[in-house]
């Protein structure tokens, strides 16, 4: 049997670093959750705000579509599922430089 896949990058789970992400945000009154690798949810949430998850991005597929989410996915793919690091905001990005 194989560990659940994670479905926003396809990588199987695990059994540490795992989050649980309402595709639908808790704020707008979502309540179905998806187990999802911490850096997985993380990278979601550094890149929309909850109105744009709620507008625009409350699908995996359009998730997946987003230029910045795709990048990720590729970068993340070769990594263990078990890989976790801290994922810059926007806002530590402009401090960084």
């Amino acid at each position: 049997m194989h560990d659940p896949i994670c479905p926003l990058c396809g990588r199987e789970l695990g059994t540490v670093n795992i989050d649980r992400h309402h595709l639908v945000p808790k704020t707008f009154k979502g309540k179905e959750q998806f187990p999802i690798h911490k850096i997985c949810h993380r990278k979601i949430h550094s890149a929309f705000t909850e109105r744009e998850l709620l507008r625009s991005y409350h699908t995996w597929d359009a998730l997946r579509g987003h230029e910045e989410i795709r990048a990720f996915i590729a970068w993340v793919a070769k990594k263990p599922p078990d890989f976790y690091t801290r994922t810059y905001t926007s806002n530590d990005k402009k401090r960084r430089k």
